[in-house]
Formats: C-alpha cells, structure tokens, sequence
C-alpha cells in the first residue's frame, strides 16, 4: 500500500511549487504540458487524493484577510491593524481579527476557523507559546493548500513565508549606545526569555552596544522576565521582580527596556523607591505607544512604526493573492522596517 503524499511533498519530489502542482492537478493552461503531466503521474503513483475543501477554498475568493495577534490591548498591534485595514480596504479587500491570547492552541483554532472558507490568506504575529514550543505544524498546513501567510513582528525563520520586520538587534544596540552617550555607567536590560525571537535579538543588541564601548558585562544587570507576569494580574509580581533588580544593583543610572510595559514598570518602581528620573536614572523603551507619550516623566523609546508595518505586509500578502505570474520556485521577501529612537523627558 502506497504512503499518502500531500501537495507539499509532490512539490518537493518533483522540485516545483506548492501552486504549481496545485495548478497542474487542475489542468490549468497556465502550466506547461510537460510539467502537468509529471505531476499528475506522480499523483496518480502515489494515489493522491486533492482536500476538496481546501482546492475550493484557493478556487473561491473571499476578497478577505485574516489577521491574528497575540494581544488584543496593545498600542502596536492595534497600529498593525489599522495599517492593514488602509491598504486592505482600498485594494477592496475586508479583514478578520482572530485572537491567539499568546495561546499555541488558540492560535491553531483561529487559523483553522478562519481558513474555512472565510478568508484568502493569514497576516499574523506569532504567539509566545507557539515559539516557546517550536510547533509550526499548522503554519506549514495551510500553506501546502495554498493560502499565503505573512508574518510580522515575531516570526520563525524555520518558516518559509513573507515577513516583515524591525532590525531588533540594531534598534536595540542603538537606545543602549544614547544611554551611553549619556554618561550610563551601569545599564541594566529588562527582557524577555530567550525563545521570544524580539526580545533576544534586542538583548544582543544590549551586549553588543556594552561591548563596542569597552563597558563590562554585569550578569545581574540583566532581568529576564518570565512571560506570565506581562498578564494585568500579574503586574505586581512584576514590579516586585524590577525592585530586586534596583537593590541588587544601587549603582544602576540607565534602564533599556525590550517593551513599553517592562520600561514604565521600572519607572514606578523608581519612583517607590526615590530614584529621580532622568537624573538618577534613564530609562528607555520599545513600541512609542500611547503610555510612553502620556507618562509622566514621558518616555524616550524606540519607535517601531506599527501602522507602517500593516501597511507592508497588506501589501506583500494582497499582491501574493493577485499575482497571476506562474514560476517554478516560489520566492518570499523579508522587508525590514527603519526604526526611530524618539526623544523624551526620561534622558537627558
């Protein structure tokens, strides 16, 4: 009994596209005589039997986009959004808002609902648990049936797709060098654990602006924050994490924060604890949402354009959808977003 074979491994045995056996299957004109009849020999070896729902799904337009984020109540992923919606809606595109709550099984659910039919492709920020797991098994699905997906933000290089991107790494190596700048000699860095690809990469960036300036590593200056204090109810045992940090370490003047939320918790807790800012300590964050212009002091960050982002990755997932263009290697782009350090009242 022969092995069932999916659209993915017929292209990956015959060295041609996903929608290029897709096509061929269906006896599109758009493909050669000869590469039809590979593939659909190949199918016939192996007894391959076409998903009817998915083959209707990629025949059906639905003119809609689905979008799927991690966190509902957040300044950047609503500019994300709002971005999307822009090109979307004057490309005559509607989009669809699923909710992942940084859950890998909710995030799978969504992708699942929204594929029924609802949608033409995924633009999507992947969830925490899902990087924490290393499970992309439903990414991979939908994609060998035919329905692109665009990543942004935190994305998985393992996955071959669209992506659009801030440099991580240089933004972050950048905030820590104006702290520097600044006269910082003991800059300490709240973050994330390492298998969140942004907060890693903004890390590095840390170490290396420490590092080009000839300034020593402090291991206890570096505050890995486990995801589950980012949650509204959790908040206290997260500033209760920042205030050890503060008294392990009461030579600290420069904090670089890897979110918004990271920077003004170390805020109030320097308050608490009678550390003026920016004269006893400088303080500088990620996103520019609405916090960081409204705190009090306001807060120097790193701008990631969110809207701007949306906007790309509209563009790059509506374009895939409307591209008649047929080619044997399907080819995938990473566009990478300029950030912006905005100046405010929490340095000098």
């Amino acid at each position: 009994m022969k092995r069932k074979i999916t659209l993915k491994q017929i292209a990956k045995e015959l060295d041609v596209s996903i929608s290029t056996v897709s096509k061929a299957l269906r006896n599109s004109a758009e493909i050669s005589e000869d590469t039809k009849q590979k593939v659909q020999a190949f199918a016939k070896l192996y007894n391959y039997r076409p998903n009817n729902i998915a083959l209707s799904l990629k025949n059906r337009k639905t003119n809609t986009i689905g979008i799927i984020i991690p966190e509902i109540v957040h300044h950047f992923f609503s500019k994300v959004i709002q971005g999307v919606e822009t090109v979307a809606n004057k490309r005559g595109y509607n989009v669809i808002i699923g909710l992942s709550n940084e859950s890998f099984s909710k995030e799978v659910i969504n992708m699942e609902m929204l594929a029924n039919g609802s949608i033409d492709g995924f633009i999507l920020s992947i969830s925490k648990e899902t990087l924490l797991m290393q499970d992309y098994h439903h990414f991979n699905e939908t994609m060998s049936q035919g329905m692109p997906i665009v990543m942004f933000d935190r994305v998985a290089n393992e996955i071959q797709c669209d992506k659009v991107i801030v440099d991580d790494f240089k933004s972050a190596k950048k905030a820590v060098t104006k702290l520097i700048e600044n006269g910082c000699k003991s800059i300490a860095i709240i973050t994330t654990k390492d298998y969140i690809n942004v907060g890693r990469l903004r890390t590095q960036g840390y170490l290396e602006a420490l590092e080009n300036n000839k300034m020593p590593l402090t291991s206890s200056l570096i505050l890995k924050i486990d995801d589950s204090l980012d949650m509204e109810h959790n908040l206290a045992a997260l500033e209760n994490e920042i205030e050890q940090l503060f008294k392990d370490n009461k030579t600290i003047d420069g904090v670089f924060a890897v979110n918004e939320l990271y920077a003004l918790s170390a805020m109030k807790v320097a308050r608490k604890l009678n550390i003026k800012i920016p004269e006893d300590l400088q303080v500088i964050g990620f996103t520019d949402g609405v916090l960081s212009k409204h705190s009090t002091p306001s807060l120097t960050t790193v701008s990631q354009h969110g809207k701007l982002m949306g906007e790309k990755a509209a563009e790059l997932l509506i374009d895939k959808l409307e591209d008649q263009t047929e080619t044997e290697e399907e080819t995938f782009s990473t566009v990478v977003i300029e950030t912006e350090l905005v100046e405010r009242e929490t340095t000098i």
